[in-house]
């Protein structure tokens, strides 16, 4: 984990710094643009060590497939997950080393979502910290396919905000081309685009809750209907949940969130586009807690509690901001630590950056 605190404490001063040479904006969202500069310094850091792993998740497969199976324009079948497939042809065009793979997926990832959070966090160095603390980061670097239809999909906030849902839809539909799973965004978009905290808010809590309580009737019918999909596979994977400790991190923010909805749409308009669907990610957990597998779709979620968290600063009256800020430090950089070392005991592993 070496290079990786080293890239947390020199992303989280750049983006710092970042804020302190800010210029003032008028965009609606935020009143000063963080350092473009600096921004892009933080954006290419973090690409760069994600990029040059050769490990951590389902990197190794990755690199291995790559290498072992080169594609072929007759391979190419323009159907279901076609995007991918095509990028990795035209990378292995250029060059037969997978880590060009890894690299492109790490620097297209990143920069779609360190962008988004430079255009609407209020406090864009705390964002990127959460990036990493809250382990999305890291998922990043497992699950890459996915993670990168999901940093595509979080590239179109912009659409969710305008209310342009055909543009959303547009780029929805390229992000499918990645991994499928981004198709379930269309609907969403319907749902997460109106007021938050209302009756239908408390029926997905519940409907939620009925899910978790039952489970085996549900995820039964569920296994039915994905029987003949390449996610059948998924049914014969281990039951294990995640950890209700995730549950928990994800649903606070959430619930000061909910204490101060009033405040937080004087302060930031849309914020309940942002809340609504934070609130899909808090669902997504509290069923994941029953199958890890349901966990990825908070891939497409999770990271707009990134979004959400540095308004809640703002919350708070001025003269207790400073504490909370600090506190919200101090609480993802234990969690972070419990997760990625305790629990997981995260290696980094590289053949270019050595620790």
């Amino acid at each position: 984990m070496g290079i990786l605190w080293i890239t947390l404490f020199l992303v989280f001063l750049l983006a710092f710094y970042s804020r302190f040479l800010a210029k003032p904006v008028s965009n609606g969202f935020i009143t000063f643009q963080p350092n473009r500069f600096m921004m892009l310094l933080a954006m290419l850091l973090m690409a760069v060590v994600s990029g040059l792993r050769n490990n951590i998740g389902d990197t190794f497969f990755y690199m291995y497939s790559y290498n072992n199976f080169p594609l072929e324009w007759s391979d190419i079948k323009f159907e279901a997950d076609f995007g991918f497939n095509l990028m990795q042809l035209l990378l292995q065009k250029i060059s037969e080393d997978a880590q060009l793979l890894i690299f492109t997926v790490a620097l297209i990832t990143n920069v779609f979502i360190i962008y988004v959070l430079y255009k609407y966090s209020n406090l864009f160095e705390l964002s990127l910290y959460l990036y990493f603390t809250t382990g999305l980061y890291l998922m990043s670097m497992n699950g890459i396919r996915q993670f990168l239809a999901a940093a595509l999909a979080f590239a179109a906030t912009k659409f969710i905000f305008e209310g342009s849902w055909h543009k959303y839809i547009l780029v929805i539909l390229l992000a499918a081309t990645i991994h499928q799973s981004a198709l379930v965004l269309i609907p969403i978009y319907f749902i997460v685009r109106r007021k938050a905290w209302t009756y239908q808010t408390f029926i997905l809590l519940s409907l939620a809750i009925i899910f978790v309580i039952g489970f085996a009737q549900f995820s039964g019918a569920l296994f039915t209907v994905i029987k003949d999909t390449k996610y059948s596979e998924y049914q014969n994977l281990e039951t294990n949940g995640a950890n209700f400790l995730r549950v928990i991190v994800t649903a606070v923010p959430l619930v000061i969130a909910f204490l101060g909805r009033h405040r937080l749409r004087e302060l930031f308009p849309k914020a309940d586009y942002i809340v609504n669907l934070s609130l899909i990610n808090v669902v997504i957990m509290l069923i994941a807690t029953q199958q890890w597998v349901f966990a990825r779709f908070s891939f497409y979620f999770g990271l707009y509690n990134l979004l959400l968290i540095p308004w809640i600063v703002k919350l708070f009256v001025r003269k207790e901001q400073r504490l909370i800020y600090y506190l919200i430090v101090l609480f993802y950089f234990v969690y972070c630590y419990y997760e990625n070392v305790v629990s997981l005991n995260i290696i980094y592993k590289s053949d270019f950056l050595k620790f």
